[in-house]
């Protein structure tokens, strides 16, 4: 057990509680460079429009919290209560009289805490969690996801039930671990700034928390936290009545999320996605007549939050798209392709402009700056072209964030559709970020300068599970989805009885609270910033693991690590240089958008760049005691909106 770092996320907590103890990019003859397929007209054109400009006022929050109180009044449970705008900006935190002060992140399942389980953690960050969660995870024209969706994505099966043995694992297994509070590419602040903002607990998987809409846009998330436990559902199959759930099921009445995006319309691999266990119909109040929030008195108080919210008053959010939420469309001049997003500094400048690579001391032909425009805009061309997974009404396009980085892991780039998901823009970075990591030559000696013994273990634990004392030297091109297959608790994914891959926890000391290698990286900072967050020590810096540096301040898994498909490293001939990362549709979206904008945009610039040779790629390789194979990308049947394709990913 990772006995220093678990202690100092005990002492960050002050001691309130013991801590304890797809195929289709696969082999075969690569064929000789062919010219990428025009981009159909209507692309050149821009496909994608800005959600309407529309925020929640201060009177809208409160109005949210009092419906909020009047529930969690009827149920006898007093709650804090968390509300955000789109970008992550807290506009209210809001402690009812008699509310927990802490709640505890569950225990693991052998009694054995690893990680972040069985920590206890301020209630004010769990609830602004989970309305980030629901925030994040949500879009205006596409879908509506709830932290119960989120937990049951990211669990060891899908769906997650005591019959579930044998199933594989949820779609974002890993995405709690992201938007995390020491992550260089959100933004940090008290106060209302620019988004996308950090999260202190990442993502939620522990129902309480909502999407809210105006008029159909969405604007925000509520989350709500009182029963002292914070954890995720282990059984889909029933109905749950979860108090913390119909409390803040009771907060978005009035500002529903549209009943054809929620997540119960959504299914991936036939399986219909979960929204929520509360409705109307189970509240015990009628939220429109709740008591207005001018009436409450002595029932509650703003709570300032170190980091997140000054306290005092209930605050109106920020319109997104507009330059003051950090997220706006981009110029003619920032990228080529009309309808495009960045990410902006509240002064009109993109806080990642496109630009060339940073690594030539390293030996390398870095990316030109022309070489990461072409990779990006084709990227974009494909995500345009390509039918969403997870988005309503059905045939809607695609909407992804893309990050590009260089072989240190340092962003070139980042580019999105308008109404992508939130979540997407810190996680296409850590996919990014990840796959180039471990298809590097330096990943084994990375991992193994870090401080913990835990994390050095991990390269040992791959290297046998390889039959390779070499692994992780950068004989393999390995993308987001094969560190996925290596993170499981079962490897094969989700056949109960196998041990599991070598980046895992064993199955009985697994929860997605502790992950493996994803985790063990990552919670000495958060147990810092937790310190933060109750006045005990200064912040993490913007920096998640303590992987050597390879610039001032600068690792090359800044934001963390990412175990879920969607990216893939880039070549030049057989040297990596690079690596693009997509997130914020479905898996085999994100894979097809990183794999094709990578293949094409390495034809448009004449082929000096490109995919992996396809005799390294990660599906070449047979490990563990089953001799399975690894995956590389997964790619949709019948992807595009505009042609028949049925094997897009095929050959190249």
């Amino acid at each position: 057990m990772r006995s220093v770092l678990r202690s100092a996320v005990c002492v960050a907590a002050l001691a309130l509680a013991a801590c304890g103890g797809g195929g289709g990019g696969g082999g075969g003859t690569a064929p000789a460079p062919q010219p990428p397929p025009p981009a159909p007209g209507p692309t050149a054109a821009g496909v994608y429009t800005l959600p309407a400009p529309v925020a929640l006022t201060s009177a809208e929050v409160q109005q949210i919290i009092a419906q909020a109180v009047a529930e969690a009044r009827a149920r006898n449970l007093p709650s804090v209560i968390a509300v955000t705008d789109r970008v992550g900006n807290v506009l209210a935190v809001y402690s009812m009289a008699g509310a927990r002060a802490t709640t505890r992140l569950r225990d693991g399942p052998s009694g054995t805490n690893l990680d972040a389980q069985g920590v206890v953690v301020p209630a004010a960050a769990a609830a602004i969690a989970k309305a980030i969660t629901g925030a994040y995870l949500s879009s205006s024209g596409g879908n509506a996801f709830s932290t119960r969706t989120a937990s049951q994505i990211v669990q060891e099966h899908f769906p997650p039930a005591p019959s579930a043995v044998g199933l594989e694992s949820g779609p974002l297994f890993g995405v709690q671990f992201s938007s995390l509070p020491c992550s260089d590419v959100v933004n940090r602040g008290a106060t209302l700034g620019i988004g996308p903002r950090r999260s202190p607990l990442g993502l939620s998987a522990d129902p309480g928390g909502f999407p809210i809409y105006k008029n159909g846009t969405l604007v925000g998330g509520v989350g709500v936290v009182g029963d002292g436990d914070y954890g995720f559902d282990r059984n889909i199959l029933d109905v749950d009545a979860d108090d913390e759930e119909n409390i803040a099921y009771a907060a978005t009445v009035g500002f529903d999320a549209p009943v054809d995006q929620r997540a119960d319309r959504i299914t991936v691999d036939g399986t219909a996605l979960r929204y929520s266990d509360a409705s109307t119909g189970t509240l015990r109040t009628t939220p429109s007549s709740a008591p207005a929030f001018s009436t409450l008195g002595a029932a509650g108080s703003f709570t300032a939050v170190t980091g997140y919210y000054a306290g005092g008053a209930a605050l109106a959010g920020q319109a997104y798209g507009s330059e003051a939420s950090g997220l706006r469309l981009a110029t003619s001049a920032e990228f080529s392709i009309a309808g495009a997003m960045v990410l902006s500094d509240g002064t009109g400048s993109n806080r990642f402009p496109i630009r060339g690579g940073t690594d030539a001391a390293d030996g390398l032909t870095p990316l030109s700056a022309a070489e990461s425009r072409a990779l990006l805009e084709e990227a974009f061309t494909i995500m345009s072209r390509a039918r969403g997974q997870i988005r309503r009404p059905l045939d809607s396009r695609a909407e992804v964030t893309i990050t590009l980085v260089d072989s240190r892991g340092q962003i070139l780039g980042i580019v999105r559709s308008p109404d992508a998901p939130v979540f997407g823009i810190d996680v296409s970075a850590q996919k990014a970020r990840s796959t180039n990591l471990f298809s590097g030559t330096f990943a084994a000696s990375t991992l193994s300068a870090d401080p913990s013994a835990d994390v050095r273990s991990f390269v040992q634990r791959t290297r046998d599970f390889f039959g390779n004392a070499n692994a992780l030297t950068g004989q393999n091109a390995i993308t987001p989805r094969a560190i996925g297959n290596l993170h499981r608790p079962y490897f094969p994914d989700g056949e109960v009885g196998r041990p599991p891959g070598p980046l895992s926890r064993p199955i009985s000391q697994w929860s997605p609270l502790s992950t493996g290698l994803q985790s063990a990286l990552i919670i000495g900072n958060i147990g810092q910033h937790l310190g933060f967050v109750l006045g005990a020590n200064a912040d993490t810096p913007a920096r998640c693991t303590s992987l050597p540096e390879v610039a001032p301040g600068q690792n090359r898994l800044q934001n963390g690590l990412q175990i879920f498909p969607g990216g893939v490293p880039i070549y030049r001939g057989n040297r990596l240089v690079g690596a693009i990362g997509v997130s914020g549709d479905g898996i085999d979206q994100d894979d097809m958008i990183a794999f094709l904008g990578t293949h094409n945009g390495g034809l448009k610039v004449g082929g000096s760049v490109g995919n992996a040779p396809v005799a390294i790629r990660s599906d070449t390789l047979f490990v563990g005691p089953t001799n399975t194979r690894l995956r590389y990308v997964g790619c949709p049947f019948a992807p595009f909106l505009d042609t028949n394709d049925q094997n897009a990913c095929q050959g190249k």
